[in-house]
């Protein structure tokens, strides 16, 4: 098969056709060489046998890209060598884009794009071609495949897929320093031709910077920039294609540079002389004033260090920067006096604390300047001569001796005069007074030592002419000790003197106290009263150590002949004058055993005066507690015992006894009778127990000779009745024990007629007819047969 294409449309791409028929004629068919059926003649020719032969002939195709004409797009033409020209031979496409991108002309077999191609989004397509016979459907060539490429025109703009671009490069930074390469892509093929061949130029930021027009690479232009002067630039970045031709399609960027800053600037102090006013009254270690230098640098680059550089002011103040301010602030070291010293000289210099050597050139990174410190006067409290006093006087000194003075002075020029008072709150005025014209302190009253050795007060100075500005310092008192109390024995118990104590043998030595101090130490004498008579038991040796020593005199003291002993002694202190003091002891007489141990005293004896043992009085005291634990038990069992019905003949108490006996019917006629509660008289032959139940008993007495009970009430007098039946009632001794209520209701003795009532005649026979209560049916049949055996039995 052979491929052929027609000329180009456009005068354009004519010169392209034709590189496309060279290209396609010199590479893509085959050399003719002479083969098997052919014949080189001598004249040059080539004699070609008659034996056919078929193959594909054939060219790779192209086509443009972006094809905007009315008509389809000829791409190229498929042929074979057997087709002769007759349409006998059909072709047919296929692969990808067959039938609806690429179009074949089944007879003539010209290819035809049909759509316009995108060389960016597909840039080669893949067909298989076939040449058949249209009558039999034979193939008459193998399938071959072939591609036609989509060739390339300039329609992608550059673009810079990652803008705009933020930068940033250090002022003053030297020419050609980089600041930022930026690169642009072109969609187009970059192997065919200039469409993707970029060239960048700056549009906008000359003079200050410049880009390299192949690499896209942005550098300074200009020295010296300095950021102070102008911090922020806007460059404009254009990429172009065609190698920067006319014709050639662009794309723009911006980039914002930023200058960095670096310690180019020295700090800077706004003027030389600064004053300041300081009132003598300010605190030591609180600012009292600041100061601040100017750096138009940033960050790290603007940090100062201030310092006083002279000594006047060094010694009195300190200064010292305070970090978001960059202020310096200088503190008070030690208190002003207006009356020393009224102003003081400061010589304050900043320096950075950062520099660049690249910048040593420009000079010292520092500067100073004088700050004047006027002192101002302030009316100033009074102050004492000392921080603290201490002061001593004597005990037992009379009201009004001089303690001692404190002393203070207004520390102004004016010298005003200073009045003295005491604390009222504290405890030690109302022993102490002090002169408010001369700070003398006095006593108010004769102080004692031994109650308080140490009084704490305070004075308080304030000027005449001011009162409401005071001063204060603390005075202690120390009260100076005198001899002005007598020793004493040192002990108050009793002495126990054994019975068995042999003459000279020391029954105790004692000690003496004394409230008084003494710088050296206490010096106790001791001795018995000289003007009592010897004491036959007993004698005192002093052991010059301030103790002494109680001998016995005697042998063998019995303490049932005498117990108790008294023994006198007199002590003598160390001071001057000396005091004296007498302390008597009691001197308890004991049995002891071996070696001086007690064995009984005070106990014994008071059970051998009673004529008891110890082991009479342990059974005494165990008796005692039998007893009481037998009166413990009965009670306790007397309250958990149950109380009996009758505690005593004295409780009478009334109770209703009842009796839950249900009765037969009418045909039991051996319940309780009622006849007697209605009518005493008819009760009166028919005496029952109440409580008992009575014994069945049978009555034959002639009706004609029963006398009617309204007639018997005549005779009977209620009350007698009555009486009779409460002496039966307490005679009888089988009833309860507690009383019964018996209930008697009568009701009158009616009309003399007598009652119709058949409660008042149980006894007599009725002489109604109940034959008739047969005749009201079966309702009233179990009456009727209630009464006619009532009749029967009457009659039997």
């Amino acid at each position: 098969m052979r491929i052929s294409t027609t000329s180009c449309l456009c005068p354009v791409l004519v010169c392209l056709c034709f590189i496309q028929r060279c290209y396609g004629a010199s590479h893509h068919l085959p050399a003719k060489v002479p083969s098997k059926n052919q014949t080189k003649l001598a004249n040059g020719e080539t004699e070609v046998h008659h034996r056919p032969k078929r193959g594909w002939i054939w060219n790779q195709f192209f086509v443009l890209e972006e094809h905007m004409g009315p008509d389809a797009q000829y791409v190229g033409k498929l042929h074979s060598n057997s087709d002769k020209g007759d349409g006998s031979v059909r072709y047919i496409l296929s692969g990808e884009g067959a039938g609806t991108i690429f179009i074949i002309d089944e007879v003539t077999g010209d290819i035809h794009a049909t759509k316009s191609l995108d060389r960016e989004r597909k840039t080669h397509y893949v067909l298989h071609a076939q040449a058949l016979d249209r009558n039999t459907e034979e193939a008459l060539e193998p399938k071959s495949e072939f591609i036609i490429k989509v060739q390339d025109i300039n329609d992608n703009a550059p673009k810079f897929p990652d803008g705009p671009f933020v930068a940033t490069v250090p002022e003053m930074s030297e020419v050609g320093t980089s600041v930022l390469q930026v690169t642009a892509s072109d969609a187009d093929d970059p192997t065919y031709g200039n469409s993707a061949k970029i060239v960048y130029s700056i549009l906008q930021g000359q003079p200050y910077f410049s880009v390299d027009p192949k690499t896209g690479i942005i550098r300074t232009a200009l020295a010296n920039m300095d950021r102070e002067a102008r911090e922020h630039y806007t460059v404009v970045i254009q990429a172009k294609d065609m190698a920067g031709q006319v014709g050639g399609l662009s794309g723009s960027t911006t980039i914002n540079i930023t200058l960095t800053d670096i310690n180019d600037n020295p700090p800077k102090f706004p003027q030389k002389n600064y004053q300041l006013y300081v009132p003598e009254s300010a605190q030591v270690g609180k600012p009292v004033g600041k100061i601040k230098a100017n750096d138009e640098d940033l960050g790290v680059n603007a940090d100062i260090k201030y310092s006083i550089i002279n000594s006047e002011g060094a010694n009195m103040f300190s200064i010292s920067t305070e970090r978001d301010t960059r202020e310096g602030i200088i503190t008070l070291k030690k208190p002003l006096n207006y009356e020393r010293k009224k102003t003081y000289t400061l010589h304050i210099e900043g320096v950075n604390t950062y520099v660049d050597p690249r910048f040593s050139y420009l000079g010292s990174f520092k500067d100073t300047a004088t700050l004047k410190i006027t002192v101002g006067d302030v009316d100033e409290a009074p102050v004492f001569s000392a921080d603290h006093h201490i002061l001593d006087v004597y005990e037992n000194a009379p009201s009004g001796t001089e303690v001692g003075a404190v002393l203070a002075r207004d520390p102004d020029s004016r010298n005003s005069p200073v009045r003295y008072f005491l604390d009222s709150k504290e405890e030690g005025v109302r022993y102490f007074r002090i002169d408010e014209n001369s700070g003398l302190i006095r006593t108010t009253q004769p102080l004692d030592r031994e109650e308080m050795s140490w009084h704490n007060i305070t004075v308080m100075a304030s000027e005449v002419d001011n009162p409401g500005l005071f001063s204060h310092v603390p005075v202690t008192v120390q009260v100076l000790d005198m001899n002005d109390n007598p020793p004493e024995i040192a002990t108050d118990e009793e002495v126990i003197v054994c019975e068995s104590s042999r003459p000279g043998q020391v029954i105790q030595t004692v000690t003496a106290v004394d409230k008084d101090d003494f710088a050296n130490g206490q010096r106790f004498s001791f001795a018995l009263p000289s003007q009592l008579p010897v004491n036959p038991n007993f004698t005192l040796k002093d052991n010059e150590d301030s103790t002494a020593s109680i001998i016995a005199r005697r042998r063998r003291f019995n303490h049932l002949t005498q117990e108790l002993y008294e023994l006198p002694i007199v002590v003598w202190d160390g001071g001057e004058p000396s005091l004296s003091g007498t302390s008597t002891l009691t001197l308890r007489v004991c049995p002891c055993q071996r070696h001086g141990r007690i064995r009984m005293c005070q106990g014994e004896a008071f059970l051998s005066s009673a004529g008891l043992s110890t082991g009479a009085l342990i059974a005494i005291l165990l008796c005692i507690v039998i007893l009481l634990a037998i009166v413990v038990l009965f009670i306790t069992l007397r309250r958990s015992k149950k109380e009996p019905l009758i505690i005593s003949e004295e409780d009478i108490r009334e109770n209703v006894v009842t009796y839950d006996d249900e009765g037969g019917g009418e045909e039991d006629t051996e319940a309780f009778d009622i006849i007697a509660l209605r009518n005493p008289a008819a009760a009166e032959e028919l005496k029952f127990r109440r409580d008992v139940r009575p014994e069945a008993r049978h009555h034959c007495v002639p009706p004609r000779n029963r006398r009617s009970p309204s007639v018997e009430l005549d005779e009977v007098d209620v009350h007698e009745f009555i009486k009779q039946r409460l002496v039966e009632a307490d005679l009888d001794n089988s009833v309860p024990p507690y009383d019964s209520l018996q209930t008697y209701a009568y009701e009158g003795q009616g009309s003399p007629t007598g009652t119709i009532s058949p409660l008042d005649s149980p006894g007599t026979q009725s002489e109604q007819d109940y034959n008739y209560l047969d005749d009201w049916g079966p309702e009233f049949q179990k009456l009727a047969e209630l009464y006619a055996e009532a009749e029967s039995d009457v009659t039997t």
